[in-house]
């Protein structure tokens, strides 16, 4: 893997996707320059929203505690999902085009897609947003149709709680309910985004072994509840989530990305002389875990990028969090 790229870098090295400002920056000139009689200001209230509600400026929220799921994920997800959008748009006869309305509200759900691991004040029976792991996509809905009337967009509420289930596991697919193709597409846009945003990180690797792994532990996904009542051991380490890896890459590209999804990635090509940065991204994070896994050499992963995330030490909150549960699972089967 490429040494030069910096870890909070978008795949081109030209954009921090760390810094709220420097995306928002990079997706209004790409909109702009799609769409020129564009009105940024939805967009640009909804970045300061999003940037108050992660830090847990927002009254009736904690900010975002998950360490995979964390502020960098979500605008690496949106800045792919903007080059998605326009890259479609410039590829399209004019009846199958979003228009710029359709494309800010498809930019918006992307920029909201994972507000569901955000905890309310409310939520009493939840100790961590990495426990909201199964319903945080239908969390997100709920948030995406009391939001985007303060936009002025509430007529497009009931569409953007339908396709942000296209980032998720909880709704099948077909299930979901939409009857423009273009919001469909869309929607593929949107889960594209962000399945590809996230394997492609400079830091993947790194990240599944040490913040997936206790997102999933929190979440139930590591220990299952069996049909008997006990409990299956789905991961039993971060380790074990990188053994897995390669095959969730595969099945994530054959069922979602080149399925499901019809290969949406490729509307990227048109802004990139015909490359795709995402799709080589991931082949090279495919390819060098394949050889950690030959050598079990694991030394081999030695970044530790810092977490974008409202807390002080998010990484021990999370380590401390998935050690309790732990505890209590172990207890309980004894």
């Amino acid at each position: 893997m490429t040494s030069a790229r910096r870890s909070d870098f978008d795949v081109t090295d030209t954009v921090q996707v760390s810094s709220v400002a420097a995306v928002r920056s990079a997706v209004e000139e790409l909109f702009r320059s799609t769409w020129p009689q564009l009105d940024l200001e939805p967009i640009r209230r909804a970045f300061s929203h999003f940037e108050k509600l992660f830090a847990g400026e927002i009254p009736g929220y904690f900010g975002v505690d998950t360490v995979y799921h964390d502020r960098q994920h979500t605008l690496d997800v949106t800045l792919a999902l903007a080059r998605l959008i326009a890259g479609y748009e410039l590829q399209q006869p004019p009846q199958q085009q979003f228009g710029a309305e359709r494309a800010t509200v498809g930019l918006i759900v992307g920029l909201f897609h994972d507000m569901g691991y955000l905890r309310r004040e409310d939520d009493v029976d939840f100790q961590h947003g990495a426990e909201l792991t199964r319903i945080h996509v239908s969390r997100g809905a709920r948030f995406l149709a009391e939001y985007l009337p303060t936009l002025g967009l509430a007529e497009w509420s009931g569409i953007a709680c339908e396709i942000v289930h296209f980032t998720g596991y909880e709704v099948p697919f077909a299930k979901i309910k939409v009857s423009d193709t273009r919001d469909r597409k869309l929607g593929h846009l949107i889960g594209t985004a962000d399945m590809i945003g996230q394997m492609s990180d400079r830091c993947y690797l790194e990240k599944c072994r040490d913040r997936l792994y206790p997102e999933f532990v929190l979440g139930g996904m590591a220990l299952p509840v069996a049909s008997n009542g006990g409990r299956q051991i789905k991961y039993a380490s971060g380790l074990d989530v990188l053994r897995q890896t390669p095959e969730f890459i595969s099945e994530t590209i054959a069922q979602r990305l080149d399925g499901h999804f019809g290969s949406a990635y490729r509307y990227l090509e048109i802004l990139f002389a015909g490359s795709n940065p995402y799709m080589e991204a991931i082949e090279r994070n495919r390819e060098y875990l394949s050889q950690i896994l030959r050598s079990e050499n694991w030394r081999l992963l030695r970044r530790s990028p810092p977490v974008f995330a409202a807390l002080a030490d998010p990484m021990a909150t999370v380590r401390g969090q998935m050690l309790g549960y732990l505890r209590k699972v172990w207890s309980k089967h004894r």
